[in-house]
């Protein structure tokens, strides 16, 4: 017996509770998620294609990478991230500053308008998301919720481990 769905609800584990099975709902769970994610983007104030995206959200968390910095994160080479970041800086999304302490280096930094697309992205995001969460039965929201802590917690390394080897509790 397994605990799926919190106390009391105790049910015998189905075929498709194991883990490739998970597996292979989580991976269909993530394309529809995937899907969600780029028509709440495109949806956006300015539309961007997802490789300008990612390079926004990746300047975003660290700001004033130099463009070797910014195409090895998007594992991309460095012709195709200059231009990349042509674009961005055409569009007012991105500018270039000299680096304080290298002349030879240069520092790439959000405008004000690319946080602005950032946030609006964020918020469209966020808003479709709920309303598909809003479409579940509060009990399924529940194991959701519940569900990807424990994910993140065994991707982490802080779930507690047990003897049967699916990760869940009471096995």
């Amino acid at each position: 017996m397994t605990d799926l769905g919190g106390p009391g609800d105790h049910r015998a584990r189905r075929p498709d509770d194991g883990p490739e099975a998970v597996a292979a709902q989580i991976a269909a769970a993530v394309e529809s998620l995937t899907d969600l994610w780029s028509v709440a983007a495109q949806e956006a104030s300015l539309r961007l294609s997802p490789h300008q995206l990612r390079a926004l959200r990746i300047l975003h968390a660290a700001p004033g990478l130099n463009l070797t910095a910014l195409a090895d994160r998007l594992d991309i080479g460095l012709p195709t991230a200059s231009r990349l970041c042509d674009r961005l800086a055409a569009a007012g999304l991105l500018e270039r500053v000299p680096h304080p302490d290298t002349r030879r280096e240069v520092r790439l930094l959000l405008t004000a308008h690319a946080r602005h697309v950032l946030g609006d992205v964020a918020d469209r995001r966020a808003a479709a998301l709920a309303t598909a969460l809003a479409a579940m039965p509060p009990a399924e929201r529940a194991a959701l919720s519940r569900g990807l802590r424990g994910f993140l917690a065994a991707r982490d390394g802080t779930a507690p481990r047990t003897d049967d080897g699916d990760g869940l509790p009471g096995g």
